[in-house]
């Protein structure tokens, strides 16, 4: 079988370089947990190597956590059959209010796919103490590998439950059923019908400030860099950094832009999506459709190849918002939205949609504005750029608000105390040491059985389709 898995080490990350970033009392409740929990071993999956903010943040968590003394693994999951990230995607759009249905053969497929990405674990003996799944694309794992002895399975949802697609919903819930506990940005994000069982911990996202996306860069460097992308360094700028998406809303902006436009002569508006994941297959239709909207005004820029850049992508990205007026995150839903964090951390005012993760992030009226229009979003965007003072308040409230609460080591913590929360629900012989990656097969009730992609559409009482699997 061709490898489905790509196990990636990083170097350590010194906690040290973060120290004079964070609350104290923090810094002390993380070094303490992670000496708790030295000699467990911690495995983050995903689907994606690159691009998106899951992929972002495990490159930045997967280092500290082991700078920690906290051994942890990072592996990506890559499916090799084409339709499985097109299937995986359009249950990322259902579960957050999508219209639509799955059928049973598309079902069969995201099942069939999760099932091989067990058996190479299996035959990889990739084991661990503490697993987190993230996102739909690997929810159905935890019911298809068998469980070891003292294993804890967490599933990590990154994305906005406020009003999910219901029969998506009723469908796919059963699956976390095999879990040891569920991982959610928001309260608001916890379906309802899970009633505690399994236990839910409430982690919202965080950035890293280290990385060169994060890092301080002169407002001259990043004229410089936006420059060389084509932005008139001498006229206004306003900037959505975020994949070209349906439920980014980059339409909207365009609408928001124009309207403001009116009233600020000479203003530009950069839609970046330079950053494209590996498992959103619908970008490239959103991007020609936003073209379309723009209806070739020369100040509207569309960023979506990453070739021929004058800098890093982080770089870049890190440019246009420190060389913004105002950013915007015009998102209609959210499970969180890395971006707004970026640009708060950069001291810029941000304008985000009124949803899911940007809400509890900014403060409306304090440290940002939330919006629920084009109209209102264009009206906010033209009274920050006719009030200077008024974007420097906001901005240093931005940031210090980040410092608090979105930063890495905080993100690091709450998965700390999530993994501690599960622990100390282990038989007593199993929570001194670290015994899950040395168990044994079937200690779930399966006796080692795995299931099948057609045992698990029995039990969710969906009908298999009735032509042989491809």
């Amino acid at each position: 079988m061709t490898s489905m898995l790509l196990r990636i080490n990083y170097p350590e990350m010194a906690l040290d370089r973060y120290a004079s970033l964070l609350p104290p009392e923090l810094l002390h409740e993380l070094t303490t947990l992670a000496q708790e929990l030295k000699g467990r071993r911690f495995v983050h999956a995903n689907s994606t190597a690159a691009g998106g903010g899951v992929a972002e943040i495990l490159q930045s968590l997967v280092p500290l956590m082991n700078s920690l003394g906290v051994a942890t693994e990072r592996v990506v999951v890559s499916p090799t059959e084409p339709r499985f990230f097109q299937i995986t995607k359009r249950i990322h759009n259902l579960l957050q209010g999508a219209e639509g249905s799955l059928s049973p053969e598309e079902l069969e497929v995201y099942f069939r796919c999760i099932g091989e990405v067990a058996e190479d674990i299996q035959e990889r003996a990739l084991a661990a103490d503490v697993w987190f799944l993230h996102d739909p694309q690997l929810l159905p794992l935890a019911s298809l590998l068998p469980k070891q002895v003292a294993e804890l399975r967490y599933w990590v949802c990154h994305i906005d439950l406020t009003a999910p697609n219901p029969q998506v919903l009723d469908a796919l819930a059963p699956l976390t059923g095999h879990y040891d506990g569920l991982v959610f940005s928001l309260p608001d994000f916890v379906p309802p019908g899970l009633n505690g069982h399994p236990p839910v911990s409430i982690v919202p996202p965080s950035i890293d400030p280290l990385t060169a996306k994060n890092t301080p860069l002169s407002r001259v460097e990043a004229q410089q860099i936006v420059a060389a992308m084509g932005i008139d360094p001498a006229r206004p700028l306003i900037t959505q950094v975020s994949r070209f998406d349906y439920w980014k809303d980059p339409w909207g902006v365009i609408d928001a832009y124009r309207q403001a436009r009116r009233s600020a002569p000479g203003l530009q508006l950069a839609l970046l999506g330079l950053s494209q994941a590996a498992d959103d297959p619908e970008a490239l239709d959103v991007l020609n459709s936003v073209r379309e909207h723009a209806a070739g005004d020369p100040d509207i820029h569309t960023y979506f190849y990453p070739v021929d850049l004058p800098d890093s992508i982080d770089r870049i990205v890190n440019a246009f918002q420190t060389a913004s007026l105002v950013v915007m995150q015009k998102s209609t839903r959210e499970g969180f939205g890395l971006t707004v964090a970026e640009a708060m951390w950069k001291g810029r005012a941000v304008i985000g949609g009124n949803v899911g993760g940007i809400r509890s992030q900014i403060e409306d009226g304090v440290n940002g504005y939330l919006v629920d229009s084009p109209e209102e979003c264009g009206r906010r965007i033209v009274e920050l750029l006719q009030n200077p003072d008024l974007r420097e308040s906001i901005g240093q409230a931005a940031r210090e608000r980040v410092r608090q609460q979105f930063l890495l080591p905080r993100l690091a913590l709450d998965y700390l105390r999530a993994a501690r929360a599960g622990l100390a629900q282990l038989p007593p012989r199993y929570t001194n040491g670290a015994n899950g990656a040395n168990g044994v097969n079937g200690a779930n009730g399966t006796n080692g059985h795995h299931p099948t992609a057609f045992d698990q559409l029995e039990q969710l009482h969906i009908p298999a389709p009735q032509a042989n699997p491809v």
